[in-house]
């Protein structure tokens, strides 16, 4: 497990779009610093620890880290600015929301992933900290902001609701999705050419055994070794196949039918088992959740678009530190990939 990066998930699963757009150039960024967000000051030890942490990952891949100048370093540098710069964001807007978090919430948090991957041994936990040259200062620090990020949805997500009509409606114009197709059992053995089938039909309606004359001669791969015995939906295989199987009665043997694949003989092994749909009251808590989970999401982009516009202007960078694509998508974890 990479523990540090670990806490990133939740940050990343926010899905927090651009750091901002734009930005006034190199205007009153101190030497030491990458960016300047708000009043805010992103330093170049920040930086150098999301690069370090990035250049292990590469180690233990036992790949060659990007060297500078390279448009794979600058893509790492990128990520990393673009995610400091949105972590500075987010904290500054989560003062505005009377988000906090404190030292309990991250002791808290870092016990839950002591017992979770570690057995809550601290020996194990120390040990992959070493292993990945960390401390616990910084895995504090990471904890703290995937804290903060889960206030801040939370906070902003908070008055989100689903109504029984949202559900309702949701339910009507996906009924489709909710309904089961008509369905029965059935045998079938396939053949290439019309002369094989008539002579299997003939042993069939004479007493063959279809079971082992389907493993002998079915070309049909998914049914031949269990007798050409398969379970079919209405409007699930190609049409001939599927007007045949549903108008046989139950034990009738049909005719040979010709096929896109070639020549089948059916049997019916059951009666038609008749379409069925799911009541509402089956799938409305599942509904329910999903239509709540899309709101969520929904509120959360708007509040993260409205952030953006905010900082389009209060965002300066370092010579050579500014992100290529600053007015497109972003990434919001740290530079752990592409080794």
């Amino acid at each position: 497990m990479k523990l540090r990066y670990l806490t990133f998930a939740l940050l990343s699963a926010l899905a927090l779009a651009a750091a901002g757009c734009g930005g006034g150039g190199t205007k009153a960024v101190p030497s030491d610093a990458v960016a300047v967000v708000g009043n805010a000051t992103i330093t170049k030890a920040q930086f150098n620890v999301l690069l370090d942490g990035a250049r292990r990952t590469y180690a233990a891949r036992k790949s060659p880290f990007p060297k500078a100048g390279t448009t794979q370093y600058k893509s790492l540098q990128d990520q990393a600015v673009q995610y400091l710069v949105q972590e500075t964001e987010l904290e500054q807007k989560a003062k505005d929301l009377g988000v906090t978090v404190t030292d309990k919430d991250v002791d808290a948090r870092l016990a839950q992933i002591k017992q979770q991957y570690f057995g809550g041994s601290q020996a194990k936990y120390q040990a992959q900290l070493k292993s990945q040259g960390l401390t616990e200062t910084q895995i504090k620090s990471d904890l703290r902001a995937q804290i903060l990020s889960e206030k801040v949805y939370n906070k902003v997500t908070a008055d989100v609701k689903v109504t029984p009509a949202d559900i309702q409606a949701y339910y009507k114009a996906h009924k489709s999705d909710y309904s089961q197709a008509a369905s029965r059992d059935v045998r079938h053995i396939l053949v290439n050419n019309k002369k094989l089938a008539d002579q299997l039909e003939t042993q069939l309606r004479h007493g063959g055994d279809f079971g082992a004359l389907a493993k002998k001669y079915s070309k049909d791969p998914g049914s031949a070794k269990n007798g050409g015995k398969l379970t079919v939906s209405q409007g699930q295989t190609v049409p001939q196949f599927d007007k045949v199987a549903f108008s046989l009665k139950t034990n009738e043997l049909s005719f040979p039918v010709h096929t896109q694949y070639g020549w089948h003989i059916i049997q019916a092994l059951s009666p038609v088992r008749p379409a069925k749909q799911t009541p509402l009251k089956d799938v409305e808590s599942s509904i329910k959740t999903q239509l709540l989970q899309t709101k969520k999401t929904a509120a959360m982009n708007t509040w993260v678009d409205a952030m953006k516009k905010d900082y389009a202007k209060k965002i300066r960078y370092q010579a050579g530190y500014e992100p290529t694509a600053t007015t497109s998508t972003t990434s919001t974890a740290p530079p752990t990939t592409t080794g």
